[in-house]
């Protein structure tokens, strides 16, 4: 087990965790419908009373939050895990908040006349510009497609660039930004995308859905869900039903697996002077976990 502390709890099946500047964590709280902010000392505050399903945060260019909301989800006591659309659902959502405020405003509903299902994470890439994927929503006999898609944060563009995926779930870029990371849920796959320019990736094989290469992958009854990148490369991701945080080298080997304390491990983020403190959304329990991590995470743009 790792040597993981409890920062703060109570929280509704938290995602989506960033460091501020100030060494605050906002994260996102799925089955609450809005985002807190976890001080150092862990107190907690309510930070955007955003509605729907938060799922994926992160900063931008201007300093403000760009959040993948996937519209909101029905849950059942007893259960953390969501158990499809609710009644009142119409599609997912790209919102900013703001960073003084936590003030939400929509960007995007919609992609080429196609409603958004279920948007979930998102990485911004040295152009400005952001990578998020669409998980789809599962329904009681049927689920959308997932896709992935690139945006502008000023709500100017969206662009569908890889289309059906099963299940997108977490998103990161590699150190040089060359390679686009997508770890797909329900197949347990870390799928590597080359990325040829800005919201621009390398063309599919004749028949193909996407150009996305399996990289790696674990049988089981494990399944995938949020990303992040370390200095070195690797890439960390979040493993639910097995409970592990589990580290890939770029050429797709498992470098080591570090179990955590809760079936749902469902993010991770560094910071910290060194950005070795990782922070570890455990939603389950409901819970903001924090450790030591060996290798420094990657400084994400406009972090």
């Amino acid at each position: 087990m790792s040597d993981i502390k409890i920062l703060a709890e109570g929280f509704g099946f938290p995602e989506g965790p960033v460091v501020m500047p100030d060494g605050a964590v906002i994260l996102t709280e799925i089955r609450n419908g809005r985002c807190s902010r976890v001080a150092p000392d862990g107190k907690v505050s309510v930070f955007s009373e955003c509605g729907g399903g938060p799922n994926g945060l992160a900063l931008g260019p201007d300093g403000a939050l760009y959040l993948c909301n996937n519209g909101g989800a029905r849950y059942v006591a007893g259960t953390s895990m969501s158990q499809g659309a609710y009644e009142g659902y119409a599609g997912g959502t790209i919102q900013r908040l703001d960073p003084k405020t936590g003030a939400a405003t929509t960007l995007y509903t919609e992609c080429d006349g196609h409603k958004l299902s279920a948007p979930n994470d998102l990485v911004f890439d040295t152009e400005g510009g952001f990578y998020f994927t669409d998980l789809g929503k599962r329904f009681a006999r049927h689920r959308d497609h997932g896709g992935v898609y690139y945006a502008k944060p000023d709500g100017s563009q969206i662009v569908c660039i890889a289309y059906p995926v099963l299940s997108p779930n977490g998103c990161a870029l590699s150190p040089d930004g060359k390679t686009l990371y997508v770890a797909d849920t329900e197949s347990a796959s870390l799928l590597a995308f080359a990325v040829e320019g800005p919201g621009r990736l390398a063309k599919p094989a004749p028949f193909a859905h996407h150009s996305g290469r399996v990289l790696g992958g674990l049988p089981g009854p494990a399944r995938f869900d949020s990303i992040a990148v370390l200095e070195n490369g690797n890439i960390c991701v979040a493993t639910l039903t097995t409970g592990h945080i589990t580290e890939f080298s770029p050429d797709g080997k498992v470098v080591r697996a570090v179990k955590m304390p809760d079936i749902y491990p469902t993010n991770i983020c560094f910071g910290g002077s060194d950005r070795r403190t990782a922070y570890i959304t455990l939603s389950d329990s409901g819970q903001l976990g924090t450790m030591q991590w060996a290798t420094p995470g990657l400084k994400l743009n406009f972090t």
